[in-house]
């Protein structure tokens, strides 16, 4: 009920997108968990989505959810697969690809992580979230959320296929208060500027 309001919300504010994400089996909301997985699961996912958009109904924004490292979508071709299968017009992506380095190789390769995101879902998406990532040296593999600047996200490749969508907001999150979102912002933006693209703001 509470995602349905949300969305008629974020319609009758005009607003792109309305971001939500598909949960967790578990007893943290968006943590690991097997069930997570599990045929059942997804087919619930299907129809929860189905069910959010037919209540709702809305006319000028879209329902999305996020990519996530243990849960679907966690990749381009999971969410796709879930566009296909949730079939209403008005599903839509938003756009973290931190959330899906969840291994060493596409930690390194995040690069072409992040261009085969928007080669496949390029058309569905309405809004992107902006943050960085860092693998620590320990023996375990452990990759986590670092401020902006401070891990490997390759930005460059990041921008390069962004620009090329007509008017897809780039947001920052997680952050602590408006000091570190204004250091952030402009970490971002003297980047754009190095490699000659100009973000809003």
């Amino acid at each position: 009920r509470m995602n349905v309001d949300r969305l008629r919300l974020a319609d009758d504010m005009g607003a792109r997108c309305c971001v939500d994400v598909t949960g967790s089996k578990g007893t943290y909301w968006c943590g690991a968990d097997p069930g997570n997985y599990a045929p059942e699961t997804y087919d619930e996912i299907v129809d929860v989505i189905r069910r959010i958009l037919d209540e709702a109904d809305p006319k000028e924004t879209y329902y999305s959810v996020e990519l996530m490292q243990w849960a679907v979508p966690d990749s381009a071709d999971s969410y796709l697969s879930l566009i296909r299968d949730v079939d209403r017009a008005r599903f839509a992506v938003h756009l973290d690809p931190v959330n899906i380095l969840n291994s060493p190789d596409k930690y390194y390769a995040n690069g072409d992580i992040i261009r085969d995101a928007f080669r496949k879902l390029g058309p569905y998406i309405r809004s992107c979230h902006a943050k960085d990532v860092i693998m620590s040296p320990d023996f375990l593999v452990h990759i986590s959320e670092t401020p902006i600047g401070t891990g490997i996200l390759d930005y460059r490749a990041y921008f390069e296929e962004l620009v090329r969508l007509p008017d897809v907001p780039l947001m920052l999150e997680h952050l602590p208060d408006q000091a570190a979102y204004r250091r952030a912002a402009e970490v971002l933006r003297r980047r754009a500027r190095e490699w000659g693209f100009e973000l809003p703001g």
